[in-house]
């Protein structure tokens, strides 16, 4: 291999690593945002402890995992001058503005925010407090529309023209940022975000119950998460089907390595392959295990609707076929699960048996981490299927690169792998810390009033009185 194209395989991997490590911190805190929002709103509403106990449960983790999420974006950004200065150059002038847009209007609204959010809950009225809160949780959501929106404009490009030096020049600022993709990847990650959040709440909640079923913090937050899981795993589903047949239209070999098919249908009927072993020197994959005319009904709701094979581009247009076959099944294969969690839920709830149903609660522990590892294996699926470009069909993945040597670029991925696994290991390792706190009715030294905490943590308590002194302060103490 020249060196040339290890460093280009390098760079690559680097870049892989990094965005992995940062995908999953978004990816929980813009669900958490608007649960927290959520808590504070029912507490607002009912004046029921248990919610804003809740709340300052889950706003330690928030903020951990925000500060995990700023920090590993913007290790991540600069990678775009340091190995990819070649893509940075020429499609700068399209995706460097609506970047900014995502720092003007989503990263200072929450950092704006997040200070009340964080040390506020005692400083300042409750609603306020909460509009601080709602505040952070539609910067989180502004944040993935920009991101989703450069993302989305890399895999459907439209909307811009080319210089005479390659550059890739803005003309329709409404066009490049709604482009025929972007609708359907934001429903998609954003409902991908709360199923991973509503996964790791109910997997925490079903882990303190299943040591205490009466824990009033545990059951609420096991039964919200529920009822989330129930209503937005199906409408994935189908969020999911419609984004894959935009894919069909515009990425049809993206979708050809994802269903494994090396060869045309141009007569219908194409195979659903369910499982297999792809082999893109022999153009086949050995040992499907196929459903007829599966993959025909489901991209184009039609059994008779011609189907198009990697056959039908040159094997140089061909992306890695292995990867986005199995990265595809894992994401549906942890779909279906998260499906059936819902619906089991939903059964548990019917038979009043939701918190003192053992298997239930290890299944929702045992799916805990599942939203993660979904939304890793969905974008391993959207960004290696995007191969061999980085702007789809315009600018290839080769042409992208800095002109680095090999050594230079294994040094900097090394520094990464062992940096981020110490700073983000040792995160991770607190957050887990912090969910395996019990929730409680009330805080240690802490007195719950009908408005706002009294601190008495640290005074001697009095000693006992006489129950009638307490209940009638006039009378003297006998």
């Amino acid at each position: 291999m020249a060196d040339s194209e290890l460093a280009l395989l390098l760079a690559r991997f680097q870049f892989a690593f990094t965005v992995s490590f940062h995908f999953i911190f978004p990816a929980f805190s813009i669900g958490l945002a608007s649960y927290l929002a959520v808590l504070e709103l029912l507490w607002l509403r009912t004046r029921r402890e248990v919610y804003r106990n809740l709340f300052r449960y889950w706003v330690k983790i928030f903020a951990i995992t925000f500060a995990m999420g700023v920090v590993s974006g913007i290790v991540m950004s600069y990678q775009f001058g340091s190995n990819w200065s070649a893509f940075s150059d020429r499609a700068g002038p399209v995706i460097g503005p609506l970047m900014a847009y995502e720092v003007l209007t989503a990263f200072f609204l929450e950092a704006g925010f997040l200070g009340v959010m964080l040390f506020g809950l005692n400083r300042v009225g409750p609603r306020l407090h909460f509009a601080a809160t709602l505040m952070v949780a539609v910067g989180t959501a502004i944040s993935a529309f920009w991101i989703l929106s450069v993302n989305s404009w890399m895999q459907t490009p439209q909307g811009h023209v080319i210089s005479e030096n390659g550059q890739f020049l803005p003309g329709d600022w409404l066009a490049i940022i709604f482009n025929p993709s972007f609708p359907f990847r934001l429903v998609h990650t954003v409902l991908a975000a709360y199923l991973t959040t509503a996964l790791v709440v109910g997997a925490v909640g079903a882990w303190h119950l299943l040591r205490d079923r009466t824990n009033k913090g545990a059951q609420r937050m096991f039964s919200m998460a529920m009822w989330m899981i129930a209503i937005v795993a199906p409408i994935q589903i189908v969020a999911g089907d419609l984004h894959g047949l935009n894919t069909l239209q515009h990425q049809p070999i993206k979708i050809a390595a994802m269903e494994g098919h090396f060869e045309s249908y141009p007569e219908g009927r194409a195979p659903l392959i369910l499982f297999g072993l792809p082999d893109e020197e022999a153009a086949t994959v050995r040992g499907a295990v196929k459903v007829p005319s599966g993959s025909s009904l489901i991209l184009n709701h039609d059994l008779n609707a011609p189907l198009k094979g990697l056959d039908s581009v040159d094997r140089s247009e061909w992306p890695p076929v292995a990867i986005v076959f199995w990265s595809f099944r894992l994401m549906v294969g942890l779909g279906v699960l998260m499906f059936a969690l819902g619906m089991v839920s939903l059964y548990a709830r019917w038979r009043g048996r939701l918190y003192d149903w053992p298997l239930l609660h290890r299944f929702a522990v045992l799916l805990g981490p599942a939203g993660f590892l979904a939304v890793i294996a969905g974008w391993v699926t959207t960004e290696v299927g995007r191969q061999p470009y980085t702007v789809y069909g315009l600018l290839r993945t080769a042409d992208s690169v800095s002109p680095l040597g090999a050594p230079a670029v294994a040094s900097s991925l090394v520094a990464f792998v062992v940096i981020y696994f110490a700073v983000f290991g040792v995160g991770t390792w607190y957050l887990l810390r912090l969910m395996a706190h019990p929730p409680h009715r009330g805080e240690p030294g802490i007195e719950e009033g009908p408005d706002r905490p009294i601190r008495t943590a640290g005074i001697t308590p009095a000693p006992s009185v006489n129950p009638e002194r307490s209940l009638h302060p006039t009378l003297p103490a006998k």
